[in-house]
């Protein structure tokens, strides 16, 4: 049997206590309050046909395509519409401070950090036995075996094994500190040493190294991580009561 059961705000505020998520919750609070008055200082505004056309993509990203499904998702997560307003508002009003604040960077800054945009293609094998691995690595190396046959003989995963280990193409933040660093100081095509890590011991391929190019998206993604840490460091500088 069901009871019926009111869940006010109070209630929601009490929980956010006993989850520990005040920090984090007044941190948001912060870092909103310091977007919108910075904004305000350099006089950016959000138009209404902005306002509009990100509405319509987050509804399309949320997979809400009629006004019922708006209502229902709204209603889940608790917001009303003016709510749902102020968010779009808001994530607005962050991409357009980004820009201001970082477009003019972006270009030095991929200069000066292109090596952290690097990205691999790679293949790995994962085994629990190092002398194994020795044994491969240079049986691979003197040409008795490839490593599409060691691949296929000592990967457990199905759908790993028909790829051969193939990983896809990889960046820093991907991997383990260790592989990453023996990976990126590779001259492809290369078969690595064995690198030991608390998942078991690697033997990796590097087959090609995917140099950086400064396009659109990699632009929104350093203005993203420029911002980032701006925003950081004004949280961090500013004097707040609760």
């Amino acid at each position: 049997m069901s009871y019926p059961m009111v869940v006010t705000q109070e209630d929601i505020l009490h929980q956010i206590k006993l989850s520990g998520k005040i920090p984090e919750t007044v941190e948001q609070i912060i870092q909103r309050k310091i977007i919108k008055n910075r904004a305000d200082e350099v006089g950016i505004k959000v138009e209404v046909a902005e306002l509009q056309q990100t509405a319509d993509q987050m509804r399309l990203v949320n997979q809400l395509t009629t006004t019922d499904e708006t209502w229902t998702w709204l209603k889940k997560h608790g917001l009303s519409l003016e709510d749902f307003e102020e968010i779009i508002y808001i994530t607005l009003l962050t991409a357009k401070l980004g820009h201001h604040l970082f477009a003019a960077e972006v270009e030095p800054y991929f200069y000066n950090h292109q090596v952290d945009y690097l990205q691999v293609i790679m293949y790995e094998v994962i085994l629990d036995d190092e002398d194994l691995a020795w044994e491969l690595f240079y049986a691979v190396k003197e040409g008795e075996k490839s490593f599409y046959d060691v691949a296929h003989q000592y990967i457990q995963d199905v759908e790993l094994r028909r790829q051969c280990g193939y990983r896809g193409v990889m960046g820093r933040q991907n991997l383990h500190p260790d592989i990453s660093a023996a990976v990126f100081a590779a001259e492809p095509p290369q078969l690595l040493k064995p690198i030991v890590t608390a998942k078991g011991i690697h033997l990796i391929f590097v087959e090609d190294m995917i140099r950086p190019r400064l396009d659109e998206q990699l632009s929104y993604q350093i203005i993203g991580h420029l911002f980032a840490e701006w925003l950081k460091q004004q949280v961090e500088q500013t004097d707040f009561q609760i």
